[in-house]
């Protein structure tokens, strides 16, 4: 959910904790995810878009993210409204659409997209970097921290070897078709990448060992909290709790 084109800024968020925008996206998608009613759900998205507002994101960028999830999230549109047993609104030849069915689309609708800009606010205000030095101070186990970390590291290099090989083939005069040629081409070229990929690996553990790796990431800088962080954790959490109360005041549909 996170993306390092958003970390720079100069809003609260970009200057805030990261141990507390952790903590806060936590109980912002806890929250979300228990919430029974459509206010409770509407206030959750709109708490979640007051965030990306105080971000200053670019809502061209943020709303074509949310485009893309949202394209799988109308599968569910599709599925859900005659698959799930219930009232019947409306009947499509033998196909009958339940009111239960409409209401658990919207309900994932709503909750996801609240929870998706919640964490683009929260998270991708800050770098990976950042982000997994967090999670060291949590206290996450450090196998864990340093497989994230390397994951996302070698995922962009592995990805930017895929599209050079790709321009290579491409340079060589290919065009993919329908054909045995094609997919031979294609299943030489995953293969290669997996070849590659384990060579860089092998390359990369051997210069770690040659400069004292011992398995352990030493911390030698640390995170201090600021009045800005009290305020950003105080305005949050004061939001989930009157949300927590529109859905408490509100009957579960």
């Amino acid at each position: 959910m996170t993306c390092e084109r958003f970390a720079s800024g100069k809003s609260i968020l970009h200057s805030a904790d990261p141990r507390v925008k952790i903590l806060l996206a936590i109980g912002y998608a806890v929250v979300t995810v228990g919430l029974g009613s459509l206010e409770g759900q509407i206030f959750a998205l709109s708490g979640g878009l007051l965030l990306v507002i105080a971000a200053r994101l670019s809502l061209k960028e943020v709303f074509h993210r949310l485009f893309v999830v949202n394209i799988f999230i109308l599968m569910l549109w599709l599925i859900l409204p005659w698959t799930t047993p219930g009232t019947g609104v409306t009947h499509l030849g033998p196909i009958v659409i339940t009111a239960e069915g409409l209401d658990l689309a919207l309900s994932i609708s709503l909750k996801c997209n609240a929870i998706i800009l919640a964490n683009l606010a929260l998270l991708s205000t800050s770098t990976i970097f950042s982000l997994v030095h967090a999670l060291a101070h949590f206290r996450v186990p450090s196998k864990m921290v340093q497989l994230f970390f390397f994951s996302w590291r070698y995922f962009h290099v592995i990805d930017s070897e895929f599209h050079r090989m790709k321009q290579a083939i491409k340079v060589r005069g290919f065009e993919p078709r329908s054909n045995i040629h094609t997919y031979r081409t294609y299943a030489y070229l995953i293969g290669t990448l997996f070849i590659k990929s384990l060579e860089r690996g092998e390359r990369v553990y051997k210069a770690m060992l040659c400069r004292g790796f011992d398995g352990t990431f030493w911390l030698l800088s640390h995170f201090r909290l600021h009045q800005r962080d009290f305020y950003l954790a105080g305005f949050t959490s004061a939001y989930l709790f009157l949300i927590i109360g529109v859905d408490w005041i509100n009957p579960c549909r």
